[in-house]
């Protein structure tokens, strides 16, 4: 039996690396682009091939759709070289990062970078990927807690987290005939070096999370690459078109 291919955007480092290497842990093999950091890339080839799997690591920026086209023909051409395949199982739509901005400062450079990352890049990658993605295979996409709870500063990167969970239900449905189960998971706040560290480095903040969380912590990668990888679990595909919450059980 050939294994399993997950392709994953933004995985050199947080959470898209962590997901990846669970996945490998699973025997899954992956594809996974990196925006700007190689180094960074290839010590995440470097740490999949240790656990048994194989990944290929390609750059692209989601915000630049107009280079999708080109980067479907790379991802073809990995397919072909590595696993002699012409398709792979498994999308998770992860890159991007946040803006911290109030409503009455938020720029619109700012607004626009927030939906090129989270709602027009992932939309329309997941539209030029769709011929590669076997039938019965799987979409994950990232969204946050932030589109279930409101904290100041982070409307505009909210707004488009909750534009994603809603194109996740469109996206369940009209691939269903395929067999795709398409679901949305939502991270609560994680220690990573997104939004500048603020989770992991502020020791303040977080405090205030961890007392509002029941488990008493903020979260980790591993809680969320864990979750990821999960739903790609093939005895977990009835699970579809759902949002799944992964924040510790975080009271806001």
């Amino acid at each position: 039996m050939s294994r399993k291919i997950l392709l994953i955007t933004g995985a050199s480092r947080g959470l898209g690396k962590s997901t990846l290497l669970h996945a490998a842990r699973r025997g899954i093999d992956a594809v996974f682009t990196y925006n700007s950091n190689k180094a960074q890339a290839d010590e995440v080839v470097a740490e999949a091939a240790a656990l048994g799997a194989r990944a290929v690591a390609l750059q692209l920026n989601v915000e630049e759709t107009a280079s999708f086209p080109a980067f479907v023909r790379q991802v073809k051409q990995a397919l072909a070289q590595h696993w002699q395949r012409e398709n792979f199982d498994y999308l998770v739509n992860n890159a991007g990062s946040g803006a911290n901005a109030s409503v009455a400062e938020t720029t619109e450079a700012q607004f626009d970078a927030m939906l090129r990352q989270h709602l027009k890049g992932p939309f329309f990658l997941t539209q030029a990927l769709l011929p590669l993605i076997a039938d019965g295979g799987r979409i994950v996409n990232l969204s946050s807690g932030l589109a279930r709870f409101s904290l100041p500063g982070y409307a505009a990167y909210a707004a488009m987290k909750g534009g994603l969970e809603v194109l996740t239900r469109y996206l369940a449905l009209e691939l269903g005939p395929r067999g795709i189960a398409v679901n949305t998971v939502a991270p609560g706040a994680i220690a990573t070096d997104f939004g500048g560290g603020l989770v992991r480095d502020n020791a303040q903040m977080n405090a205030a999370i961890a007392a509002q969380t029941p488990l008493g912590r903020v979260g980790l990668p591993d809680d969320i690459g864990g979750a990821i990888s999960m739903l790609l679990a093939d005895e977990n595909g009835w699970i579809n078109a759902q949002r799944i919450e992964v924040s510790g059980g975080i009271r806001y």
